[in-house]
């Protein structure tokens, strides 16, 4: 500002010597400078969201759960371990449990939970790539969201692996939800999955309308044709008041099951298909059922006389000692 006045003076000055006694020419008006403006307050952060308010029927089934996994780790279940020497696995014992495992149904088709009669039915298994997605109540805390997430990711890396198959979590156009739900969500799961397959069966959505506080979690697969045994979409749903061991062996049953090893047996061992829940986690024989399940040539659809061969080759090589031909 002092360089601009003295500028002007000096112009005035000349003006007045080049025009004699001549009236001084009219000063330009003085423009003052803008003023500087007041520095913008930051936003205030936005407060934490409250939490939600959590129902004594949510708070009971937490309860309950947790004394489950105590009662159960007490008696020496839910093993972490995958088998070991007293868990040995010969090529006949992998074979029969496929086949009560990955083609039997553990219930009918179409019937909600109503149990099967226990027939060997046919291959079911996914042909394209499986992309998995987390999907979270509104009453489930964030912080078991983020281990949730990780844990499932965990998994499913795993099973990718193990299977060959093209299995990935993916957040958009996913074709296997996992849906983990608040007792206080129970209202949101029907819709959501009626909005994922608008064909639903009705009997099949009406589990989860009363879901019974033993069925700690659920699997149910689709296929892409009617009828059919090759899965084009699937849907989990684990409850949320489970405490971690809980979920995390809900997480690797049902995820496994939604690939097509639908059943249960109590003569499986070591595995978590298996309802004396001594395995809480995938074992070593579950990761050969798979690769049998997985391997190219068993087709979805086919029958246990025509599987039984392929499998049999297959157990015999997974379960071979090491170094042998």
């Amino acid at each position: 500002m002092r360089r601009g006045r003295l500028l002007l003076s000096s112009l005035l000055c000349a003006a007045l010597a080049a025009c004699g006694g001549s009236e001084p020419a009219p000063r330009p008006p003085v423009v003052a400078p803008p003023s500087r403006p007041a520095p913008v307050a930051p936003e205030p952060p936005a407060p934490d969201p409250a939490p939600l308010r959590r129902s004594l029927a949510s708070v009971d089934l937490e309860t309950y759960y947790n004394r489950v996994q105590t009662d159960l780790l007490a008696r020496g279940l839910l093993r972490t371990d995958g088998g070991g020497a007293d868990t040995p696995v010969t090529d006949t014992m992998l074979q029969r449990n496929f086949e009560r495992i990955a083609l039997a149904e553990e219930y009918e088709r179409g019937q909600g939970l109503r149990p099967s009669k226990g027939e060997l039915g046919r291959v079911k298994k996914w042909l394209k790539p499986v992309r998995v997605t987390a999907e979270f109540g509104t009453h489930v805390p964030a912080d078991m969201q983020v281990q949730a997430r990780n844990e499932l990711t965990g998994y499913v890396n795993r099973l990718a692996r193990i299977t060959g198959h093209p299995i990935a979590m993916q957040s958009s156009a996913a074709n296997f939800h996992v849906l983990f739900m608040s007792e206080d969500d129970r209202a949101q799961i029907a819709p959501r999955i009626k909005a994922l397959v608008p064909d639903v069966n009705p009997s099949a959505l009406a589990i989860f309308d009363n879901l019974p506080r033993g069925v700690h979690c659920l699997v149910i697969a689709f296929s892409d044709t009617y009828n059919g045994h090759d899965y084009g979409q699937a849907i989990a749903v684990i409850r949320s008041e489970h405490p971690p061991l809980l979920r995390r062996s809900c997480i690797h049953e049902e995820v496994a099951q939604g690939l097509g090893l639908g059943n249960d047996s109590p003569q499986a061992r070591p595995s978590i298909f298996n309802d004396d829940d001594e395995f809480a986690l995938l074992t070593s024989m579950d990761e050969k059922l798979l690769q049998i399940l997985y391997d190219p040539r068993l087709k979805p659809g086919m029958d246990a006389d025509t599987v039984r061969p392929i499998v049999q080759e297959l157990a015999t090589r997974l379960t071979a000692p090491p170094g042998s031909s």
